[in-house]
């Protein structure tokens, strides 16, 4: 790997933290402690936990209207880094914003929390796009294994540091746990700022593509028009096509399960005196999961240089869907931990393969930013839809495990798509 190359992949350590403690751990078991059990909403009277899913919801849905436009404008006039680090800045701050989050200032929380979400997935459209310009096919399944590699071994550093926090407030003069949490949710943003920098510095700042003069006059409507061209160039292409398809319906249980693993674990599984899990237990599973994550980013990488990329997402597809089966009949602690190892060793290896096979099939172009986008709108949709379905679903039947039942449809769905993309490739050769 070459220092670009490493610089790159150290993005995936700034902003990682933010996915641990931010979406996964700390954050959401604070939430559950300082937020009322119903919260008010015009005329309808919502769970807290509901209200967290619609949150992401709403943020993703923003952020897969904005990326297509933002994406043009980064392709166009040559921005990709300036808005990665205008969505690195806003995420970042939002973080440090979350510091103010408490029983009395529930809304000023929330608020944190969808900005937040919104800067850590508008980075990414351009940081993925990033991908093919600096490696080429044979180096892209390595390198986007390292950015998971390096984001987990960096959210699990701050993550430790953030525990010693909350699990020995007094060493620290720290008066309590919820202090101690704020202090974590301020230490990551100051953590994705800082080492953000260096991919800033060092990435390379892209070329203006050829439409760059022509396109200042209506840059908004350039925006979706790239995308539309996007999809009439995926139309076209059946292996790609089938793909994007089986990585939407995938993608839209894998990011489900990642977002409200800690609101399920605390709302549905208990410990053998049967108390509910409290963060001390969530941290743990968190932290099986991050360091399971970085051996199965490698294992699932070098997989497919074996057996192709297609047919080891389909074998890593089964696993999430036993997963599911796993979670929807386990109500204990100890199972949960085992699930919790299960789901480390797949969860950075799927997000990882996806990234790098969208980037061997796409076709050969200036415009990966339009590209990349079309892949992260596909995402965000997914993670809207998901979010929005397991909320509604536990909010009309009053509990999460209906909601997984879901989750195991889309998951075979996405398989089925999976298995028309191989097929597909196989009668192209």
């Amino acid at each position: 790997m070459n220092k670009i190359q490493k610089a790159w992949a150290m993005y995936d350590w700034s902003n990682s933290a933010y996915n641990l403690v931010i979406t996964s751990t700390i954050f959401p078991a604070y939430y559950k402690a300082v937020s009322p059990e119903k919260i008010q909403i015009g005329n309808h009277s919502l769970s807290n936990n509901v209200v967290f899913d619609y949150t992401l919801a709403f943020a993703y849905l923003l952020i897969a209207f904005m990326s297509p436009i933002l994406s043009s404008m980064a392709d166009v006039g040559g921005n990709k880094k300036r808005y990665m680090q205008f969505f690195t800045y806003i995420g970042s701050i939002a973080c440090m914003g979350l510091f103010y989050f408490t029983d009395t200032h529930f809304w000023w929380g929330i608020s944190c929390f969808a900005i937040a979400a919104i800067g850590f997935c508008g980075s990414l459209v351009f940081y993925n796009a990033y991908l093919p310009e600096i490696a080429t096919k044979q180096e892209q399944d390595s390198l986007s294994a390292l950015g998971f590699t390096y984001g987990y071994i960096g959210s699990v550093l701050l993550q430790i540091i953030c525990l010693t926090f909350i699990m020995m407030p007094s060493f620290w003069h720290i008066p309590n746990e919820g202090l101690a949490s704020r202090i974590s949710f301020f230490l990551v943003g100051v953590w994705w700022l800082s080492f953000s920098q260096i991919p800033f510095r060092l990435l390379p700042k892209a070329t203006p593509t050829a439409e760059h003069k022509q396109a200042k006059s209506s840059i908004w409507k350039q925006g979706f028009n790239e995308l539309k061209k996007v999809l009439e160039i995926v139309k076209k292409m059946p292996v790609l096509k089938n793909y994007l398809a089986g990585f939407f319906f995938y993608s839209l249980g894998v990011q489900t399960v990642m977002l409200a693993a800690t609101l399920f674990a605390t709302s549905e599984i208990t410990k053998s005196n049967g108390e509910k899990l409290g963060m001390q237990e969530l941290i743990i599973i968190i932290l099986i999961i991050q360091l399971v994550a970085i051996v199965g980013a490698t294992l699932i990488s070098k997989l497919s240089m074996r057996i192709g990329n297609i047919k080891s997402l389909m074998i890593v597809v089964i696993i999430w869907i036993g997963v599911c089966i796993g979670a929807y009949n386990t109500h204990h602690e100890t199972a949960f931990y085992c699930l919790a190892a299960v789901v480390g060793l797949i969860m950075g290896g799927i997000q990882s393969l996806s990234r790098s096979t969208y980037s061997k099939l796409m076709p050969a172009t200036q415009d990966t930013s339009s590209f990349f986008s079309f892949y992260d709108v596909s995402e965000k949709i997914a993670i809207v839809i998901g979010m929005f379905a397991f909320g509604f679903i536990e909010h009309i039947t009053g509990s999460m495990r209906n909601s997984i039942l879901l989750l195991i449809l889309f998951f075979l769905i996405g398989f089925v798509f999976l298995t028309r993309t191989l097929q597909y490739q196989k009668s192209t050769k």
